[in-house]
């Protein structure tokens, strides 16, 4: 999902003008995506609550990000907490949003923030988005005082008002303080010097690696492929349709196409989980090492 500058523009108006959901009619949107993965009220809620997630992308502004791309993350961390909302459990859904929309942002702020990662521990994050302001705040009150704090102790105090440990104060500040540089540029001023980048370790799978994950994906294909075949029909019918889609079918809708009861077809997919289970035990340990 790419948003330029005049979808950003379109988007932020079309958010003013969404609806404003009350509590009754989100809980109804929210029930219809859950339980019949109905994708007019997904787009209901989401349109409704984009106005949310652009405000909360504003605010993040000030550490460079463009904002297209905010609001774009923003939308992601949206749709992430509308797939995993419980509407049983009784909270709004704007409260549940706010902290996946805030976790989004943040993750991709500090993924670009430098082409080395700044960190991403609790107290890493915390100081990435307090520490200037702490430290802004700390001195302007140590100057209004007419004190002169030194560089070890304004960091103390950075750590004792955050609540981390000194040593992730001193390492933020590096890190902050650091520029990026070109992995292409070169480690010595000579013509023929060798760029950082051929010094990079190349990750990538050997040869051999492949070879061996295609002999293994394979001999699972044929594996799984048998033991569909010890289904009958309509048990090979439900373990597709659950198991095997990119969007798997709901065990209510299943019923209701082979005319049965939502549990019936539960216990039919377990029956046939079962009978798979015991056709890829009878290959022993191999089946089982590649499983691990």
């Amino acid at each position: 999902m790419v948003i330029d500058v005049q979808q950003n523009n379109s988007l932020s108006r079309k958010a003013m003008k969404a609806e404003l959901l009350d509590a009754e009619t989100e809980l109804q949107l929210a029930y219809a995506w859950r339980d019949h993965r109905d994708e007019e009220a997904l787009h209901r809620l989401i349109t409704a609550y984009m106005r949310l997630a652009i405000s909360m992308a504003s605010k993040f502004r000030r550490y460079g990000a463009p904002m297209n791309d905010l609001i774009q993350e923003a939308g992601l961390g949206l749709m992430k907490a509308a797939e995993k909302f419980d509407p049983d459990r009784g909270v709004r859904f704007s409260t549940y949003a706010v902290w996946w929309i805030k976790a989004s942002v943040q993750d991709y702020v500090m993924r670009n923030w430098s082409m080395v990662r700044t960190g991403s521990t609790s107290s890493q994050k915390s100081l990435f988005f307090n520490m200037r302001r702490v430290q802004a705040r700390l001195e302007r009150e140590a100057m209004a005082q007419g004190h002169e704090l030194d560089g070890y102790q304004l960091r103390e105090m950075i750590a004792q008002e955050v609540g981390v440990p000194l040593r992730d104060v001193e390492m933020m500040q590096g890190r902050l303080s650091g520029s990026d540089f070109s992995l292409n540029a070169t480690q010595s001023s000579e013509d023929e010097g060798r760029e950082w980048i051929d010094a990079l370790e190349d990750d990538a799978p050997r040869g051999d690696e492949l070879v061996e994950v295609d002999h293994d994906l394979g001999a699972l294909r044929v594996w799984l492929t048998d033991a569909m075949g010890k289904l009958n029909e309509r048990e090979r019918f439900i373990v597709r349709e659950r198991k095997l889609r990119d969007e798997p079918r709901t065990l209510e809708s299943l019923g209701e196409e082979l005319s049965l009861s939502k549990e019936r077809v539960r216990q039919l997919e377990a029956a046939a989980f079962q009978k798979m289970r015991k056709s890829l035990e009878a290959n022993g340990t191999e089946v089982q090492s590649l499983l691990a």
